[in-house]
Formats: C-alpha cells, sequence, structure tokens
C-alpha cells in the first residue's frame, strides 16, 4: 500500500520501537478491510516487534488496535489513518512502543495525574490538516494513563454515525458518549479543559516572569521571524500566543513560499515553533492578550493577558494576525459547525452527495468551490460584487465544472436550519432587490480576513479597517512598540511577507532599545549586545 518513500521512512521509524506491539484487527468482507489488513501486514513486516491478530472485538469494521503487549496501553483507530492521519499513526506505533513523546514533562505530568474514566471518540477526515493536532494529542494521554481511552474516527467510513450524531465539523470529540470538543485543540488545551487548576497554575507561573527586552505577541510567522530576529541580538526575548502557528495552522496547501516547491500549514507551523525553540526564546502558549498598556516615564510596556497577568517589556512586537471574516447574519452563529463552516478542506468530505453553497468569490472561494464539486452533488457559489475576483485561471476551472452555479451580486441575508442543522439560506439580488430561498445542506464562508487588534483599541493608532498603522520601520503610534504582519497595513496578506515584516519589526525594536538606552530593572544598560552596539549606532543618522 505505502510508496516506496514512505515506507522506507516507516521502516526507519519503526526501529525506535523497544517494546512488543500487537495490531488487533476488526474486519469484515468489504474492499476497505482488505486495504486496512494489507496495511497492518505490511507495518508487520517491518519489525520483529510488531505482529497483527485478527479479533474481530470491535463493532467499528475495518478498524485496528494498537496494543502494548501484555499491558492495557492501546491506541485505536476506526478507519484507515493515512493521508494527514499517517503520522498520527506512526507516532501511536511509536509511544505505545516505548518511544518517548516530545511533550513538555508538566504537561505530561497533568495527564499521568488525572483521575476519572475518560474515553474519548474523535471523528476526523482524511483531508483535515486540524485534526492530526487532536488525535495526537488524545493517543498520547491514552498511552500515558490508563484511565484515558480514545478511539479515533474517519467519518467518511462511518457516515451513519457522523449522521446519527449529527458531525458537520471535524474535529469533533465525545467524551463518554456525549460531545465534548470541536476544532483544533493542542494537549495543553485539552488538559487544560480537564484540569480546572492547570490554568490557575501557568498564570501564576507567567506572573513571575521577569521584564523582557522585547515581547512578541502572536505567535505566527511575523511573530516567529520577529522572535528569532531577537534572540539572535541575545536580548531576552518572549512570546505570548494563543496558539503558535496562526493562521498557518489553518493553511492547507502551500505552493509559493520561495525555495519550498510544497508543503502545508500545520507542517510548515511545527517547523516555525522548532526553530524558536531552537533559540532562548521563553515561550507562552494558551494566552490571548486583552490590552496593551503604554509606558511611561521610563516605565516598561505592560501586555495584560485574559488572565489578568500583566507581562512587562522594554519594547513589544505586535504580531496578532488576522481571523476568517463572519457574515454576520442571523443563523450564522446558530448554524456554526452544524452546517456553517469556514475550512472546506476539513468539513467538506462531511457533506459528500449533498448540496452546499461557498460565499466569496475571491481565490479562496473560487477554489473551495473547485474543491468541494468533486464531493457533494451541487454547489452553489454566492459573489457580492457583479464579477469574481478570482484569478482568471481558476474561474475557467470554475465554469467548467457541471455542478456548480455562480450567483454575482448577491448577498446572503440569512442562514436557516431546523434546529439542529441548516437546511438553507436567503440570498437577495442586489440588481433587482429581489430575495430566494435556497434550500442546501451547508455553507462555506470565504471572504476574507478581520486583523485581530481589538484588544489594542485605543492604545494605538487603527486604520479604519481595524489594522494597526506602522511605518516602513514597523513602528506603530506608540515608542516602543512595532507590529508585523496580517495584523497591520501592510498591503499584501502572505507568509512570505509577514516573515520579512516580522524581522524588519524586531530589528526596529533592537535600534529603539540601544537608541533610547531603555536601563533595566536595576538601573543597568538592558543588555550587553546592545551596549556594545551602542557606540557604533549613536552617530548613525535617524
Amino acid at each position: 500500500m505505502l510508496d516506496d518513500a514512505i515506507a522506507t521512512q516507516l521502516r526507519t521509524h519503526l526501529q525506535k520501537v523497544v517494546q512488543p506491539i500487537v495490531l488487533r484487527a476488526s474486519l469484515d468482507d468489504g474492499a476497505k478491510s482488505a486495504e486496512l489488513a494489507a496495511l497492518l501486514d505490511e507495518i508487520a513486516a517491518m519489525s520483529e516487534l510488531i505482529t497483527v491478530e485478527r479479533t474481530d472485538d470491535d463493532e467499528r469494521r475495518p478498524s485496528f488496535a494498537i496494543v502494548r503487549a501484555g499491558t492495557d496501553v492501546s491506541v485505536r483507530f476506526a478507519g484507515i489513518p493515512l493521508g494527514h492521519e499517517f503520522t498520527s499513526l506512526v507516532l501511536a506505533l511509536l509511544q505505545v512502543g516505548g518511544h518517548p513523546s516530545t511533550a513538555r514533562d508538566e504537561t505530561v505530568r497533568a495527564v499521568e495525574a488525572l483521575t476519572d474514566d475518560l474515553h474519548f471518540e474523535t471523528y476526523f477526515s482524511l483531508s483535515c490538516q486540524n485534526c492530526p493536532d487532536v488525535v495526537q494529542a488524545l493517543n498520547l494521554m491514552s498511552v500515558l494513563n490508563p484511565r484515558v481511552s480514545h478511539t479515533a474516527i474517519d467519518g467518511a467510513l462511518f457516515a451513519d454515525e457522523v449522521e446519527s450524531r449529527q458531525v458537520m465539523a471535524v474535529p469533533a470529540v465525545f467524551l463518554n458518549g456525549e460531545p465534548w470538543g470541536q476544532g483544533r485543540m493542542t494537549l495543553e488545551e485539552i488538559v487544560d479543559r480537564l484540569d480546572s487548576g492547570a490554568a490557575e497554575r501557568r498564570a501564576e507561573e507567567l506572573a513571575d516572569r521577569d521584564v523582557f527586552d522585547v515581547l512578541v505577541v502572536g505567535g505566527g510567522p511575523a511573530g516567529a521571524a520577529a522572535a528569532i530576529y531577537s534572540a539572535r541580538k541575545g536580548i531576552s526575548t518572549g512570546v505570548v500566543a494563543e496558539r503558535f502557528g496562526g493562521q498557518v495552522l489553518d493553511t492547507l496547501a502551500i505552493e509559493n513560499f520561495i525555495s519550498v516547491p510544497y508543503t502545508e500549514g500545520p507542517k510548515l507551523a511545527a517547523a516555525m515553533e522548532q526553530h524558536v525553540l531552537d533559540h532562548d526564546v521563553d515561550v507562552m502558549d494558551l494566552q490571548r492578550a486583552a490590552r496593551l498598556i503604554p509606558g511611561s516615564d521610563g516605565d516598561p510596556i505592560g501586555v495584560e493577558l485574559d488572565n489578568g497577568v500583566v507581562l512587562r517589556s522594554r519594547s513589544v512586537v505586535i504580531s496578532t494576525g488576522a481571523r476568517w471574516r463572519t457574515m454576520d447574519v442571523p443563523g450564522e452563529a446558530e448554524y456554526r459547525n452544524k452546517g456553517v463552516a469556514y475550512c472546506p478542506h476539513c468539513d467538506g468530505p462531511l457533506f459528500k452527495g449533498k448540496r452546499v453553497a461557498v460565499v466569496g468569490g475571491g481565490n479562496s472561494g473560487v477554489e473551495a468551490a473547485i474543491d468541494l464539486a468533486g464531493i457533494v452533488s451541487h454547489v452553489t457559489l454566492i459573489e457580492f460584487d457583479d464579477q469574481l475576483r478570482a484569478d482568471d485561471v481558476l474561474q475557467r476551472k470554475l465554469r467548467s465544472l457541471p455542478n456548480v452555479d455562480v450567483l454575482v451580486s448577491s448577498l446572503t441575508t440569512e442562514v436557516h436550519g431546523d434546529g439542529s442543522t441548516v437546511t438553507g439560506i436567503t440570498v437577495r439580488d442586489r440588481v433587482e432587490g429581489s430575495d430566494r430561498l435556497i434550500e442546501l445542506d451547508g455553507v462555506f464562508v470565504q471572504i476574507g480576513l478581520l486583523p485581530n487588534t481589538e484588544w489594542l483599541e485605543g492604545a494605538v493608532e487603527l486604520s479604519p479597517r481595524r489594522e494597526v498603522v506602522i511605518d516602513d520601520h514597523g513602528r506603530t503610534s506608540v515608542p516602543g512598540v512595532f507590529a508585523a504582519g496580517d495584523c497591520t497595513t501592510v498591503p499584501f496578506k502572505q507568509i512570505v511577507i509577514a516573515m520579512g515584516a516580522g524581522a524588519t519589526a524586531s530589528l526596529s525594536a533592537f535600534d529603539h532599545l540601544i537608541r533610547t538606552g531603555a536601563p533595566a530593572e536595576d538601573g543597568s544598560p538592558t543588555t550587553a549586545p546592545a551596549a556594545a552596539a551602542a557606540a557604533d549606532l549613536a552617530a548613525a543618522p535617524s
């Protein structure tokens, strides 16, 4: 089943297995069961420590459990974990086989300390780039703590379950049979929800932080670049972020990142985070900024977090990025994840054979319509303007598809549902002024981005579009505060541009520290590297 390159890589990884593993399969006479059986046999042939047994002990078929021989340590997959979930399969094999995880020690201890019986089920799709984080986190928990179990379920293979449980967005997590969570979650986020004291302990730790030289707010491409450039200067650097990777985590294919012909968002985000961690950077994740407190009379700048903790720094780089824009119409919020979706790659497979709409005629919207047309029965693309705004090559592809209708000069005014799922939308013809009801099962919203700048209201100058106003050095209206990336007035929102802007803002912050001679708390010069460079820059033109 596996191509030669992937098989070679897997064989190398399996050399790290140190404890015997049994792959216990539950199969039927279907083609997918035969496919799974072939995959398990291929894996077992790669290591003397791995064997296969057919037990048929699970009602879901095809499915299999990865079991540490002679123990209760196990991970279960219902389906065939290829595609985006192949990495989840590899990690499960290694972790059940005794290879240690890379999770933080304090997080591992928190998982091991859980005392309740927790049975998790996660519905995923093989095309979902958000699902592996959740699947891998819950798999690891089931390896670390015998009171935790987890089954990862391919929704496309178990459509009856998806229908009966009304799963309309993935990843969808059930705990002890009840809906528990939806969307991307990290291991730390899951532990925080299960351990009510975890967030409080983390807040206490944050409150003890010293004053930083540079504090980066946001962990996307701009924030990662800013942190790396600051750390390389030898000055104390911190990153506070709600989730490291930002929007990149929600990006499937990246094909124009210079020197890298193709990569995927989660892979790039993981590489960015590792690059930051390779330097002396204090990364504080799962934290949302609530307020910027400009410094005065030589006091450091403050960043207040949602938990009330105030971090202090002599300079700040704002890189909080942007988020998907919503339609803000009746019914949208009520039916979010119940037919209203924002990620066609993740949730598209759940609408197989159904009728959907895509709202938005830019590149993202047209690409979504093209992808969905190969899965669903019919797509209606709705564009507010009098023409599509996508690249011509995408428009030609779209109009060649027989199951796509395009409505321009049209406005979605309401999302309708039956209380459980979406049943249709109302669309207004902006030329004639008439309304029409379109019956369908899902709506994919692709209408651009909103900057994450609400927390900056009244603190720094914002544009009419609520973007942080910056100059060509990344400076904001507040001395010592810089900004970069999609939250700013930079004209193009691209990963490579955000990274360059992050580097610019960080270098400008370093220059600011040198020129202002920002003192440390004890009154000494800010840092050795800054002090050493001060003489060279003092005479430089402004």
